[in-house]
């Protein structure tokens, strides 16, 4: 099983603002506006979304100061949490990549049975006023917000062996865009996450922060240096892709566990481990974790 660490929802291209970490510790993942080439009258709006039972149109417009309103677009993708909107029959989570992201996740050979983890810059977040605002002493971070099982494969070119399959994701971004990109391709759950000892759904998205779900190392002054455990380390013969070459790593005092500078572009990470066994305990670690 090959582990993808997929950066998604708001950042400083898109969005601009960081996601808010409620008070009481919700994690709440504000997926991107829309991009102007992809925008369609089918496509959702903020107003209309949904994400671990907070209706976030309001919240993006407060944290936007007005830039971004319930009435605008955005790109529910991964679409991974099955309250945000309303479902037809038939539906699953789904997550969909084109260009020359997918084209990485395909030289990579993510296939059925890998998994998905998706991560986002957060920030705290209070009330002032009524109104949503960032807690200024509170930095901004790396968080594991959610995670999606591969169960199928779907290039969305051949959207016509697959017209039928593709009628409960007709809102789905990837299948709304009407392109003819040969690299559009839409990541369908399985029907089971398949962990020994966890009992979650395939897909889904975590309700609140905490330590094990945190990437940011905390000891640094930025959110993209991570703090991960050591069998993350190339050394051991992990490969992570964009992070092969070893000044990006150093080792931690203790030995279990390792840092990382990671990229500022590349949208997937994929880890191929090279201890299952330790990689697999993590993961369960990372379930488990309230």
């Amino acid at each position: 099983m090959k582990i993808v660490l997929s950066r998604k929802g708001f950042d400083s291209g898109n969005g601009k603002v960081p996601s808010p970490i409620l008070p009481d510790g919700t994690l709440v993942s504000l997926p991107i506006p829309e991009p102007r080439r992809l925008v369609s009258p089918r496509g959702r709006r903020f107003g209309q979304v949904k994400i671990n039972g907070i209706e976030i149109g309001p919240v993006v417009r407060q944290l936007t100061d007005g830039r971004i309103t319930e009435e605008n677009r955005c790109h529910l993708d991964p679409d991974i949490h099955e309250p945000a909107v309303p479902r037809c029959a038939g539906w699953r989570p789904a997550f969909g990549q084109i260009d020359a992201a997918q084209g990485h996740l395909a030289r990579s050979g993510i296939v059925v049975g890998d998994l998905f983890l998706f991560f986002g810059w957060f920030q705290k977040v209070e009330q002032t006023n009524g109104a949503w605002r960032y807690v200024r002493s509170s930095p901004g971070i790396h968080v594991i917000y959610g995670w999606m099982r591969v169960g199928q494969v779907v290039r969305l070119a051949d959207r016509g062996e697959y017209a039928e399959r593709l009628r409960p994701f007709a809102e789905h971004p990837h299948v709304i865009y009407d392109g003819q990109a040969e690299s559009n391709t839409l990541y369908l759950a399985a029907d089971q996450l398949g962990l020994n000892g966890v009992d979650r759904p395939a897909a889904g998205m975590f309700r609140r922060v905490s330590p094990g779900r945190i990437l940011t190392d905390a000891t640094q002054a930025k959110r993209s240096v991570w703090e991960l455990p050591a069998w993350f380390h190339p050394r051991t013969g992990t490969r992570v892709s964009y992070h092969m070459h070893r000044s990006r790593w150093r080792r931690r005092r203790g030995g279990g566990h390792c840092v990382l500078s990671t990229v500022g572009r590349g949208q997937e990470f994929v880890v191929v481990p090279a201890d299952r066994s330790a990689a697999e305990s993590w993961l369960v670690e990372l379930f488990r974790a309230r």
